[in-house]
């Protein structure tokens, strides 16, 4: 079992929704979250946030470096 199917609550300052995924704190922070510690616990609409941060760091990677 994870912490996160034991109930862990989201990890950016301020949001108190239970957890569904778990990113690295760089990812969290890069994509502008306030999160402390070694992992970030992120509820549905800050992981959300995180998603669609990656997915256009990976288009612009693409087109500076190619497929």
């Amino acid at each position: 079992m994870g912490r996160i199917s034991k109930g862990v609550k989201c990890s950016v300052a301020g949001c108190d929704r239970p957890a569904v995924r778990s990113v690295s704190t760089a990812s969290a922070k890069a994509a502008g979250l306030e999160v402390e510690g070694r992992r970030a616990y992120l509820c549905e609409e800050h992981y959300k946030a995180v998603k669609k941060w990656r997915r256009k760091e990976s288009r612009i990677r693409k087109w500076r470096y190619g497929p």
